[in-house]
């Protein structure tokens, strides 16, 4: 489990045949600890002085933006949450429900705001003032629209993460809140019950 404030970012070394590796420093990581890669949570496999490396199966590419990655490109990093640290994001799991695509910036004072268009089977989860992971940032949602919202980024969000240098069409990582599925889940199962 993750909370979305992203402790660094590192640069992705490579991407080949299913391994994954990043320059990076060690942020704590030992062989077999999760890590978030960009808001998917990866095992490292091997951690070094330069970084570690990571195995991506298939259905992450598929279900990701991670297999749009170059080297040299900058990813989000965040290592697990451990019980004794503080919530100060919203629960990440990790597991990436779909991508968006960036379709503006604009300057917002000292923020900036960014729509994202998203697939309506995501957005039906996405409420105003709610929590969205956006390439693994735990976001409050400004407003939604029928195919698209959008997020405000403060200075801090801009310089600790990829987003202060995201441009419009670029695919980006979404994961939206767990429990909003959860109650939907649960919802429709006491509606149907006799």
């Amino acid at each position: 489990m993750f909370t979305g404030l992203v402790a660094a970012t590192g640069r992705l070394a490579s991407l080949l045949e299913g391994r994954l590796a990043v320059e990076a420093d060690r942020l704590g990581l030992a062989a077999g600890d999760s890590i978030s890669v960009n808001g998917v949570c990866l095992t490292a496999i091997e951690v070094g002085e330069e970084g570690f490396a990571a195995e991506v199966m298939g259905e992450t590419l598929r279900r990701s933006a991670l297999g749009e990655l170059e080297a040299g490109d900058p990813v989000n990093l965040e290592p697990a949450l451990r019980a004794s640290d503080r919530l100060g994001g919203h629960i990440v799991q990790g597991h990436v429900d779909g991508t968006g695509v960036v379709e503006s910036v604009a300057q917002d004072g000292f923020a900036r705001l960014v729509r994202i268009e998203a697939p309506r089977r995501l957005l039906r989860y996405v409420v105003e003032k709610g929590s969205i992971a956006v390439d693994g940032v735990s976001l409050t949602v400004a407003e939604v629209g029928d195919e698209s919202f959008s997020v405000g980024l403060v200075p801090e969000t801009l310089e600790r993460t990829t987003l202060g240098t995201v441009a419009v069409g670029r695919r980006v990582n979404l994961e939206v809140d767990v429990l909003a599925k959860y109650v939907e889940k649960l919802v429709s199962q006491t509606v149907e019950a006799p």
